[in-house]
């Protein structure tokens, strides 16, 4: 079997399952620090509707998932002020890994190991689909940007800034 077409299942695939999430799988290959300009590269998407998800933490160490677009970076201070938060910063990899369950280019916001509240770019939820990591590196899933919302009870954000 051709590793290029089939996915085997992730926690993250399994969950969209067990949602009733429709998706569309797509694999490309996982280039290190490519990030979304590579993978959207690869797929022949705008950088714009490839979706980063982040895994951030607050002034207390509790971890937080951002849901941003490939092709901006968060404002931490906006995103600190408008969830109450002194402050947000971006978690080390070896903690982001332990605390989404996925390795650093391979997190997805689905089929977390812990649950962490999620906050979603609001501009996101303006566009009709988006590419979000399917739980492995190399491997992203299309869906529409509401069901991040519905699924994970995500919440908008302004904290957008250009890359």
């Amino acid at each position: 079997m051709s590793k290029k077409n089939h996915i085997s299942e992730t926690p993250a695939t399994q969950f969209l399952k067990a949602h009733k999430v429709a998706f569309t799988e797509h694999p490309y290959e996982y280039v290190e620090h490519g990030g979304t300009s590579e993978s959207a590269r690869q797929l022949g998407l705008d950088e714009h509707v490839v979706v980063k998800t982040l895994v951030m933490q607050n002034q207390d160490a509790k971890p937080l998932i951002v849901l941003m677009h490939g092709d901006c970076k968060v404002s931490t201070k906006s995103l600190a002020r408008q969830i109450g938060a002194k402050s947000i910063e971006p978690c080390t990899p070896e903690v982001a890994s332990r605390h989404s369950g996925y390795l650093v280019g391979g997190t997805s916001p689905f089929g977390l190991r812990k649950a962490m509240p999620v906050y979603i770019q609001e501009t996101i939820l303006e566009l009709p689909r988006i590419a979000i990591n399917g739980g492995r590196r190399g491997f992203l899933v299309q869906i529409d940007p509401k069901a991040c919302v519905e699924v994970l009870g995500a919440q908008p954000v302004q904290c957008a800034l250009a890359e």
